[in-house]
C-alpha cells in the first residue's frame, strides 16, 4: 500500500457554471476541510482526545497549541514539550495526519473538558458543557500598550487583503494576523474556521514559528465573537481589529481584560468599542473598502 499524502489545503473539484445563456462545466478548487482530534498528555498521564475540530489542514501543529494555549492547559510563557501526529496503530492511513498529540512538560493548569460536540469550523465554543467553562474569569488585565494610530491599522487591513492566498482561489478562507507594535506583518494564517485561523497564529507564538510582543495587534476576517476575545486574553494581545462587527460578550470580556476592539475596520473608517484613547484620531483617507469576510 503506497504511504498516505498528507491532505492540502485546496482540492480540485468539477463545476458547472451558468452565467446568462451560457452554461460550462470547468474544473474549481475549493478549500479543504477536515477534522483534527487533538489529544493532550502529560508526565504520568497518557495522552487523550480532549476536542475534534473542522480545520483546513496546514499548520497544524500551530493550530492544537493555539487551541490548548486558549483552552488554558498552559501559558504563553510555557511551551509543549513535544507536538507530533499520532503514530497510533488503531489509526488507520486516512487518519494519519488529522490527529495531533501534544505533551506537555508539567501537569496542565486546566484540563480542556471533552467537548459534548465535535467543534465546528464556525465556532470555537460550541459543545462546551457549562457556561462556567465558556466565561472562565481573566487572571490579569492587560499591561498598557502605546496609542496606535488609526492608519496603522486600516494599512495592516490592506496588507491583509492582499496577502491571503486560499481566498484568492477558493473564495471560502478567513484569516487572522498579527502585527507588531509598528504595524509590520508578522504572521498570517488562513483557515475554513475563523478561530482555527487565530489557534494557528497565537500557535506559531507558543511554537517558536514566530515572535512577537504583547503589544501586537491582531486582525481577523470576519466578525469578533467571544471565542475569538478568549483567545486573544490568553494569547496576551492588546488590540483585536475586525473586518465585522463584535459580539456584546465579546466587549465585555474586553474591557474586562484591558483590551482594545476596534470593528469595521475599513481604509477610511473603524469602530473603536473598547479603550478607545489607544487609537489616536487620525483621519483616514476615503479610499474604499479594506479587508475582507
Amino acid at each position: 500500500m503506497s504511504s498516505q499524502r498528507r491532505p492540502g489545503p485546496t482540492q480540485r473539484r468539477n463545476v458547472t457554471e451558468i452565467s446568462e445563456s451560457t452554461r460550462s462545466v470547468r474544473w474549481d478548487s475549493v478549500l479543504t476541510e477536515e477534522p483534527l482530534e487533538i489529544r493532550l498528555g502529560w508526565p504520568g498521564h497518557r495522552p487523550s482526545s480532549v476536542a475534534v475540530v473542522m480545520r483546513t489542514p496546514g499548520h497544524d501543529f500551530e493550530l492544537a497549541s493555539g487551541f490548548l494555549l486558549a483552552e488554558g492547559a498552559f501559558p504563553i510563557s510555557r511551551s509543549p514539550s513535544t507536538v507530533a501526529y499520532c503514530v497510533d496503530r488503531t489509526l488507520n492511513q486516512e487518519q494519519r495526519y488529522n490527529v495531533v498529540t501534544v505533551t506537555l512538560t508539567h501537569a496542565p493548569l486546566r484540563v480542556p473538558t471533552n467537548r459534548a460536540t465535535q467543534v465546528s469550523s464556525a465556532c470555537g465554543v460550541c459543545g462546551a458543557t457549562s457556561l462556567d467553562e465558556v466565561l472562565s474569569p481573566v487572571a490579569e488585565p492587560q499591561r498598557p500598550m502605546p496609542a496606535v494610530p488609526a492608519e496603522r491599522i486600516a494599512g495592516a487591513f490592506r496588507m491583509l487583503s492582499a496577502h491571503q492566498p486560499l481566498f484568492d482561489q477558493t473564495g471560502a478562507s478567513h484569516a487572522a494576523a498579527i502585527y507588531s507594535g509598528a504595524g509590520d506583518l508578522v504572521v498570517l494564517r488562513e483557515d475554513v474556521g475563523r478561530h482555527n485561523a487565530v489557534d494557528k497564529v497565537l500557535g506559531a507564538r507558543v511554537l517558536g514559528t514566530t515572535t512577537y510582543g504583547d503589544d501586537a495587534m491582531l486582525c481577523v476576517s470576519g466578525r469578533v465573537g467571544f471565542d475569538i476575545m478568549a483567545k486573544a486574553v490568553a494569547g496576551r494581545i492588546g488590540l483585536v481589529a475586525a473586518v465585522g462587527a463584535p459580539s456584546s460578550l465579546a466587549v465585555d470580556l474586553a474591557q474586562r481584560a484591558g483590551i482594545t476592539i476596534c470593528g469595521f475596520v475599513r481604509s477610511d473608517r473603524l469602530v473603536v468599542y473598547t479603550a478607545p484613547e489607544r487609537v489616536t484620531a487620525t483621519v483616514l483617507p476615503a479610499v474604499g473598502v479594506a479587508g475582507r469576510c
